[in-house]
């Protein structure tokens, strides 16, 4: 199930994964949410927060994933994934090199500044 983070800053769409993540997740949530986003920012800042095994993501969901990453793809600003998970971490440093704009893996105790570099672009200074 996707979830949306509420307490996320204004330009951020940002999601929880918990449980089973099916195709209807981003049909019915992510999509629309995220088109909402581009719509009022002109840009895409996302934040999935993994508190699920990648498992539990079905074909579709994966699939449907893939898609909103093309129909959007000049719209992508920041895009951070946030997991303890290190083969995500790994893919999505890849993943950005790929990708227009920025891509980055957060560990699960860092959600905050995950958030924080998804509105703003840099870290919470220490």
């Amino acid at each position: 199930m996707i979830t949306i983070l509420n307490d996320a800053p204004e330009n951020v769409a940002a999601f929880n994964a918990t449980g089973e993540v099916t195709r209807e997740d981003f049909e019915n949530l992510v999509i629309p949410y995220v088109k909402s986003k581009v719509e009022q920012f002109d840009e895409l800042n996302y934040l999935l927060y993994l508190d699920t095994d990648l498992s539990n993501f079905t074909m579709g969901a994966w699939l449907q994933d893939a898609l909103l990453g093309i129909k959007n793809i000049t719209k992508w600003n920041r895009a951070a994934i946030v997991t303890d998970k290190e083969g995500v971490q790994n893919f999505t440093d890849i993943f950005s090199v790929l990708m227009p704009g920025e891509f980055k893996s957060f560990p699960k105790e860092n959600l905050y500044n995950a958030l924080y570099w998804c509105q703003n672009g840099n870290e919470v200074k220490s």
